[in-house]
């Protein structure tokens, strides 16, 4: 079983408002931001921790569809808090997909450190949270025992349409095989990023580049890292950078979108997405249908 270093890079588009619960005050939700300091003065940004990418993305594999009608953290007996840490089947259980790449704790027992980190999150344009009034949901009524109460209104901030996320997935010695998971995370869990609802995410695509997509497989990274500096502010200075760094491959020509030789492979757009619609493909036949 063969290992290598891989990367994704992406920016990701929201196509309506988004809430990523951070904290509560009275009567509002806030959500994350990130204050940062600049040659104008202060700015405050949206950000997409990636935290809460990475629990997006676990709870979209343990919640996937398995083919004896569960779900694959039932098949598993794999969930959250509750993981179950198995590198090595146990008996009749089998190895877990998820825990080999995220990592698991049983207490008291063991430890797996993960080996998929998550980055990124910073929205590149400077619009701040809006405030919108919302009303508590009648299933909220239910689970405090009030069913006899009037919802309760209340504000919650949203982070604004358009902003744009660049984000990165870096994972550490796997082989395609355990990768295939992640691969599988990353395109299943942009539809669902984001609390309550609305939710949902995309991959930024235009004419000139196709999907803002870059992956890279590799054992020496010879490749440009296509990461977008959070203090960058204009959109089109942003995206041009990221084109020019997904392209930059020392010493490797692109063909079709992909640039490999034996220490080092990148695929480049509609390629990058390709492949991981091929892992993720992988992923599926091994371990769900």
């Amino acid at each position: 079983m063969k290992r290598y270093h891989w990367d994704i890079y992406a920016v990701l588009e929201a196509p309506q408002e988004l809430y990523f619960g951070h904290e509560v005050e009275i009567n509002v939700n806030r959500v994350e931001t990130v204050t940062l300091e600049g040659p104008g003065g202060k700015v405050v940004k949206a950000y997409f921790s990636p935290t809460k990418r990475r629990g997006i993305e676990r709870r979209t594999l343990l919640w996937a569809p398995h083919r004896d009608g569960k779900t694959l953290g039932e098949h598993l007996e794999c969930g959250i808090p509750g993981t179950c840490a198995r590198m090595e089947p146990e008996g009749d259980k089998p190895t877990c997909p998820i825990c080999r790449v995220y990592g698991a704790l049983r207490p008291g027992e063991k430890t797996v450190i993960g080996r998929l980190t998550h980055g990124g999150g910073v929205a590149i344009q400077t619009l701040e949270p809006q405030e919108k009034q919302r009303a508590m949901h009648p299933s909220d009524l239910v689970r405090s025992g009030k069913d006899q109460e009037n919802p309760t209104p209340f504000r919650r901030e949203y982070n604004q349409p358009g902003l744009y996320y660049p984000v990165y997935n870096h994972a550490l010695s796997v082989s395609e095989e355990e990768f295939a998971a992640a691969a599988y995370a990353f395109l299943n869990a942009l539809p669902r990023v984001g609390a309550g609802n609305p939710k949902g995410a995309c991959v930024l695509s235009d004419e000139e580049f196709g999907p803002y997509l870059v992956l890279d497989r590799y054992l020496v990274p010879k490749g440009a890292r296509p990461i977008i500096s959070p203090h960058q502010t204009d959109i089109e200075e942003a995206l041009a950078s990221f084109r020019q760094e997904a392209r930059r491959v020392r010493g490797v020509s692109f063909a079709s979108g992909k640039a490999e030789d034996a220490y080092f492979a990148r695929w480049v757009g509609e390629a990058a997405l390709a492949e991981l619609e091929r892992m993720a493909e992988v992923f599926a036949k091994e371990h769900l249908v």
